[in-house]
């Protein structure tokens, strides 16, 4: 993936860098599973770019409310999971180092399922996937677009190939 980054230095705009995205990860012990962190801002972010990249010390993909995060998620087939060989516990253990802050909010009881203190933009880019949520469940393809107001859902993908899907979290104050 190649993520071009430009900006405004001295009232010029310009390319900063123009490269892979330093926050990618491929997971070990989910074949077929990769994240990627490809920006995010703080809340109240400006257009003033300060010459660092907040996705290396992002401590979490999860946006306070106000921030931003932007993500391209490849997600293996439901296969893998229910592979002899898969263990649970060590991709939930890798899960946890690579996709810092959405581990935090899966349910136990229900795997893949949790609920994001975010509006989100989802657009899949590849694939076949399945929204699932409390109520019913949506089949996606290469093209739809999703708008999630702060649900609980899950991303269910119920073909042979992989899926990779873009995910624009803006971060939201609970309903209350």
């Amino acid at each position: 993936m190649r993520r071009v980054l430009v900006a405004n230095v001295d009232g010029v705009s310009q390319v900063i860098a123009d490269g892979a995205p330093p926050r990618s990860k491929q997971a070990v012990h989910t074949p077929g599973f990769s994240n990627t962190l490809v920006w995010s801002t703080a809340p109240g972010q400006t257009t003033d770019f300060d010459g660092t990249d907040p996705t290396v010390p992002a401590p979490t993909f999860v946006p306070a409310p106000g921030g931003t995060s932007m993500l391209v998620l490849t997600l293996p087939p439901m296969s893998v999971f229910q592979d002899p060989g898969f263990d649970p516990k060590a991709a939930a253990a890798e899960h946890a180092t690579i996709s810092p802050g959405i581990t935090d909010l899966m349910e136990p009881d229900h795997p893949g399922m949790h609920t994001t203190p975010s509006i989100d933009y989802d657009v899949l880019l590849e694939g076949t996937l399945h929204l699932e949520l409390t109520q019913g469940e949506v089949e996606l393809h290469p093209g739809d677009i999703v708008i999630q107001h702060g649900t609980r859902h899950a991303w269910r993908n119920r073909s042979d190939q992989v899926a990779k899907l873009l995910v624009v979290f803006v971060g939201a104050a609970p309903a209350e």
